[in-house]
């Protein structure tokens, strides 16, 4: 299936299966409203799958990978050939992501999208579109073509993976340098004044730091990225990384499974996706609340918020992992609980505990 093509198909939330998730989280055995965001994410899974009980146990982080021309303006702490070195360590079990993944019962898919050297392993899926972007801060960082080329990657990664029984997808990225080629495109969606977007990623220096808002300052003048077209934004200032991500959003609302967002990279991925196709919206669930600046305002634009409040800036896809068991709560409240009904309670005494709620 083209993605374009996808996106034509996609259908929001299914109200109805939400309705009853809603009232059904009322009957169980508490206090109505009691155990808050669980019962939302409850109502939010009804209405990505369509049932009231579901289950995730067959969990996928895909991680995509690729390198960033603007690099060269020295807006990395880390030097280019840890994309690659990191990919790799990926494979062996041997990152944040992947301690996390394995604690919860996560398989880990590292896939080069745009690495700029190619791995010596068949662990890493190649999808590679080309190696590594241009640098944006003279020039587009891909042509049109090549942007659609990675959401088109990403589309059928995860339509494979779901293919093969996903259940529940999560979004990790690697690559130096992608925190400056994610505020840009932030900064060019959302106006955010680049002070105030611009993050010390990995780690810089105030020197470094200052130079690289400079750089995405360029970044944005030189290329003038329509905002009311998001694969320019993507092709003139965004990275592959970030296009096979968006991808990923739009197979997994076309197959009515839920994706998790994770950091800065994964969230304008997100909103790339949700300008592309907005009922893909409805499929996403954000995971913790990254410090990278130019977070809070792409999670509130896609009028979501995370339930994890970790001060985390890793990336990976590691917010995702940690997520797992609170979906797994969500799902065992409104599997396992008891009702009223099973012990013969007249709930009609109860009174509803929720903000909002008239007496």
């Amino acid at each position: 299936m083209d993605y374009k093509k996808a996106i034509n198909e996609i259908k929001g939330a299914d109200e109805a299966a939400m309705a009853s998730a809603r009232d059904y989280c009322d009957t169980l055995i508490k206090p109505l409203g009691s155990l808050g965001r669980l019962e939302e994410l409850a109502v939010r899974l009804a209405g990505i799958t369509g049932q009231v009980r579901n289950r995730f146990d067959n969990r996928a982080i895909v991680v995509m990978a690729a390198d960033n021309g603007v690099c060269a303006e020295g807006v990395a702490a880390a030097p280019q050939a840890f994309t690659l070195l990191q990919a790799i360590n990926m494979t062996r079990g041997i990152c944040g992501v992947n301690v996390f993944a394995s604690a919860f019962g996560a398989e880990v898919v590292v896939v080069d999208i745009g690495i700029m050297t190619p791995p010596a392993t068949d662990a890493i899926i190649d999808r590679n579109v080309r190696r590594g972007t241009d640098n944006m801060a003279v020039g587009p960082a891909m042509s049109r073509g090549e942007a659609e080329a990675a959401i088109a990657a990403g589309f059928d990664v995860a339509s494979e993976l779901f293919k093969n029984g996903c259940d529940i997808l999560g979004t990790g990225e690697m690559g130096i340098g992608n925190t400056t080629s994610t505020s840009a495109c932030a900064i060019a969606f959302l106006g955010i004044v680049p002070e105030l977007a611009v993050g010390r990623g990995a780690g810089l220096t105030d020197e470094a730091l200052a130079n690289k808002v400079e750089v995405v300052k360029r970044a944005l003048a030189v290329n003038a990225p329509d905002k009311g077209d998001p694969v320019d934004v993507l092709a003139k200032v965004g990275g592959l990384d970030i296009a096979g991500l968006a991808g990923c959003y739009i197979a997994t609302a076309y197959h009515r499974k839920p994706i998790l967002i994770d950091g800065a990279i994964s969230v304008v991925a997100a909103l790339i996706a949700a300008r592309l196709c907005p009922p893909a919206k409805d499929f996403m669930i954000a995971t913790h609340r990254s410090t990278e600046p130019s977070y809070d305002a792409a999670i509130a634009e896609l009028g979501l918020s995370p339930f994890l409040e970790m001060e985390m800036r890793l990336g990976e896809g590691s917010g995702c992992a940690l997520a797992f068991p609170i979906i797994s709560a969500a799902c065992v409240m409104i599997n396992e609980m008891g009702t009223f009904a099973d012990i013969s309670f007249d709930d009609s005494v109860l009174v509803d505990i929720r903000e909002g709620t008239e007496e």
